[in-house]
């Protein structure tokens, strides 16, 4: 089995191996960069759902592989604030797709301001903690829960709800 990851970032990765590789063990994992065909910084739901959706399918194409994977962060806004969202898309050669998001947590006033100046949250991040691209490494998560999460840990949590539809078929 080969599973194709639709992003180049670590952290994407190591999330999908980490989630996967206790379902298809001998499975051949490969990662390519592919368009998300979203803005860098997806903004609601939707249009963070359709990055993982087009990364995915884009990276089952170019790979030819049995199942694709695509994690797109994005912002929602709420009634109570700026939260962080992620999403993970699942797809496989006979067109099933298996969604799981959420994991969901709030960002500080001071980061949704600089958010609204335009800014992508990865780099609101590096501005305000001095490291260079967080998100390949703890994110964002892991700075705000000081390190009780990672970007990783709770991508990988993502990936394993968006197995769902191909772990449990006969519910659907």
């Amino acid at each position: 089995m080969k599973i194709a990851v639709g992003s180049t970032n670590p952290v994407k990765i190591k999330a999908a191996e980490q989630a996967l590789k206790p379902v298809y063990g001998k499975a051949k994992f490969v990662s390519l960069s592919v368009d998300s065909g979203v803005p860098d910084q997806p903004m609601g739901d939707k249009q963070t759902i359709t990055g993982a959706i087009k990364r995915a399918r884009r990276a089952l194409k170019k790979t030819e592989a049995d199942l694709a994977v695509g994690l797109e962060g994005g912002l929602i806004r709420t009634q109570y604030g700026l939260m962080s969202s992620a999403w993970c898309a699942l797809v496989d050669g006979k067109g099933r797709i298996g969604l799981g998001g959420g994991m969901h947590f709030h960002l500080p006033d001071r980061i949704a301001k600089e958010i609204d100046k335009g800014k992508e949250l990865g780099e609101v991040m590096d501005e305000l903690t001095g490291n260079q691209d967080l998100k390949k490494k703890t994110g964002a998560v892991g700075v705000l829960t000081k390190g009780l999460l990672s970007r990783a840990q709770v991508y990988a949590n993502l990936v394993r709800l968006a197995l769902v539809k191909f772990r449990s078929p006969e519910w659907f």
